[in-house]
């Protein structure tokens, strides 16, 4: 445990402070991740920074100190660019984990600038709002394609079957990968995360690096060929670019390839999830949606809020900083907590009920300041367009069963969501 120092210390000393634990914070709880709302916000109502010795973490839940924090270049997604291993008190990974974790420090979204800089102007031009518009007519085509095929089905896995196939085969597109292997994109994608979560079991770890390992040989070779034969997609011009030895190497143009299919399959598959099946919770809201669907953009944006598929986001602290009259030394990492951040009723009245037509609805879901979320253009889009056709082709759709939520906090899905059209 770590010394907390406090900038002033009237009386006998500073009051006890509520660990995480008493608060009910306990994310390898399937409790917990079922519903951390309530213990997310009694740690929001208590201390602005919180530790948590078990990560070794401090805890931040307000949005107003979320959001700040995001922005504030003293700290970092990384400390690589400052310090080693050692200089920073950490180990060194195990040396079966070495080139796997080599490969997701080489991604931008674990990059600070310029790495970060540079590698996000490769690849920003594919994932802005103008672009995007012009990919909504295969958006479109893709998903109406597979909601008729979901509702042939009759009673279905509105997962599997529909939500993520639309963003695994956008990406996959997008990238140029063929259709014949993208069946073990997702795979690879869900086993590679598992290191995400908090204190990974080594059963967990092993499994991450042989997906990584698998995954990282496959586009390698893919690069490769692309270099050779390009074919006008998105991993053709980075192997091109990659090819010129200047802007971009063959190591960050794998790890980028794999970041963007990652949070196609992961995030935006567990967001578009999380939020239908919020809406059967709230058939009210549901209703309203189905009466109204013009109020689609803004109940995109109102259920990312309501129930974000990343509800948290780690952050080392590079320089030394202050919250709520506690030091921070340099070396610290914070826990971001953007699941309470949504729900703070200091900036959204009613934070715990749906709101369709919520705005402004400053939610924090896809981050801020230079990291925030390349693909949120993306990922809206493609919200946007299977929610319409799921509301006009599957006007009756329905819960069958009640689901199971994945045993994960940090990229927080269910395992199924059983419906019938």
């Amino acid at each position: 445990m770590i010394e907390r120092t406090p900038l002033s210390t009237p009386g006998d000393g500073p009051p006890a402070e509520p660990s995480p634990v008493d608060l009910g914070y306990d994310p390898w709880s399937p409790a917990f991740v079922a519903d951390p709302y309530p213990a997310l916000a009694r740690l929001r109502d208590g201390p602005r920074a919180l530790y948590d010795e078990r990560t070794d973490q401090w805890l931040i839940s307000r949005h107003a100190d979320v959001n700040a924090l995001l922005r504030d270049r003293r700290l970092g997604r990384t400390y690589h660019h400052v310090a080693t291993n050692a200089e920073w008190g950490k180990p060194d990974p195990p040396a079966e984990e070495a080139a796997f974790w080599r490969l997701l420090d080489l991604q931008m979204i674990d990059q600070e600038p310029p790495d970060h800089t540079r590698l996000r102007r490769l690849v920003s031009t594919a994932f802005t709002p103008r672009t995007v518009d012009r990919l909504r007519p295969r958006i479109d085509e893709i998903a109406s394609r597979l909601v008729d095929e979901a509702a042939a089905l009759g009673e279905f896995d509105l997962i599997a079957d529909l939500l993520e196939l639309l963003p695994v085969s956008v990406i996959a597109e997008l990238l140029g990968i063929p259709v014949a292997d993208r069946a073990s994109l997702r795979p690879w994608s869900g086993d590679m995360t598992l290191v995400f979560e908090l204190n990974p079991s080594p059963d967990d770890r092993a499994r991450a690096v042989r997906a990584g390992h698998d995954f990282e040989a496959y586009l390698r070779d893919l690069a490769r060929e692309r270099r050779r034969h390009p074919t006008g997609d998105l991993l053709s011009e980075l192997a091109l670019v990659a090819e010129a030895g200047d802007r971009l190497t063959e190591d960050e143009l794998v790890g980028t390839a794999i970041l963007l299919l990652n949070a196609g399959h992961e995030a935006s598959v567990n967001g578009a999830a999380n939020s239908w099946y919020a809406l059967f919770r709230h058939p009210a809201a549901l209703a309203e949606l189905r009466a109204d669907h013009d109020l689609v953009p803004t109940a995109i944006e109102e259920l990312l809020r309501f129930d974000t598929p990343a509800p948290m986001f780690e952050r080392w602290v590079l320089e030394e900083i202050e919250i709520g009259g506690i030091r921070i030394p340099r070396g610290q990492e914070l826990a971001l907590q953007f699941a309470a951040a949504n729900r703070d009723p200091a900036v959204f009245a009613r934070a715990d009920e749906l709101v369709l037509d919520r705005d402004p609805n400053p939610y924090l879901s896809f981050g801020a300041g230079i990291h925030y979320c390349l693909g949120a253009p993306l990922a809206k889009a493609e919200f946007d367009i299977v929610f319409r056709r799921i509301l006009e082709r599957l006007p009756r759709l329905e819960l069958v069963e009640e689901p199971a939520w994945k045993p994960r906090f940090i990229l927080r899905g269910l395992e199924s969501l059983r419906v019938r059209a």
